[in-house]
């Protein structure tokens, strides 16, 4: 088992022992995020509109790239969030930046008065701001994966948080940003507890991630009460342009 602090939030696993954070798609696509999964084989993915995350087991073997390789096409750019092992030698690493899991430890979450519910109406709004910001992937149909809450001030939408992958027992904070104009006054961090406080409500436990090499993010982070628990990575590899004998492209389950 894993250890945990006084907060109940994780340590790193026990040795040989797997934690659900340790592969956190494959928790959430087997689990409460389900009915988003693409499957083939051993490998989920959510809808191309929805997330990039997909989910390879712990220990892929050749089959189960042979089966992303089909999932995501010939030629095409595989996003490999957390993925750590070795990719195949027809595989090409395309990108790749460290990360950092960071989880609950001791969060002082709160609802707040300013932050409003955003849905699919808000999605246009959304996508601009994170554009002109780059929190990380928020596409189209991101908001369906939980509780998005937003500040607007004279209603243009101006900082927003919300909650992506979804394992047994936890959900991950994401998409965090606010507008230039409007930084340094702590909307930031003020949603981030709102967001917290709603999966704290349904007794379960904020994380998130982030680039190793955010500095600020992570101070801000820490100074909210999280936690490092484990360092990952964010790569993306590109599919071989011929696929193994007897595979189709696309099929999904």
């Amino acid at each position: 088992m894993s250890r945990t602090t006084g907060s109940g939030a994780p340590g790193p696993s026990a040795a040989g022992v797997p934690h659900v954070l340790d592969n956190p798609a494959l928790a959430s696509l087997t689990g409460p995020h389900a009915h988003f999964a693409e499957r083939r084989g051993r490998v989920l993915r959510y809808p191309v509109d929805v997330s990039p995350w997909l989910a390879l087991p712990a220990d892929p073997d050749t089959r189960d790239w042979a089966d992303l390789a089909a999932l995501a096409g010939p030629g095409a750019e595989v996003p490999l969030p957390g993925f750590r092992g070795e990719v195949p030698a027809d595989w090409e690493i395309t990108f790749r930046v460290e990360g950092v899991q960071l989880v609950d430890d001791g969060l002082a979450a709160a609802p707040d008065a300013e932050a409003v519910r955003l849905g699919p109406a808000d999605v246009p709004e959304m996508l601009d701001l994170v554009t002109r910001t780059r929190p990380g992937p928020f596409l189209p149909r991101t908001v369906e994966l939980g509780t998005y809450l937003g500040i607007r001030r004279d209603g243009a939408l101006i900082a927003m948080a919300g909650e992506r992958l979804h394992p047994p027992g936890w959900t991950e904070i994401s998409a965090v940003c606010t507008d230039p104009a409007f930084r340094g006054k702590g909307l930031a961090g003020r949603l981030i507890l709102a967001v917290a406080h709603g999966i704290r409500e349904r007794g379960e436990t904020p994380f998130l991630h982030t680039s190793a090499e955010n500095a600020s993010a992570i101070r801000l982070y820490e100074s909210l009460g999280f936690r490092l628990r484990r360092r990952t990575a964010f790569l993306a590899a590109r599919a071989p342009e011929r696929l193994a004998d007897g595979l189709a492209a696309v099929p999904v389950a």
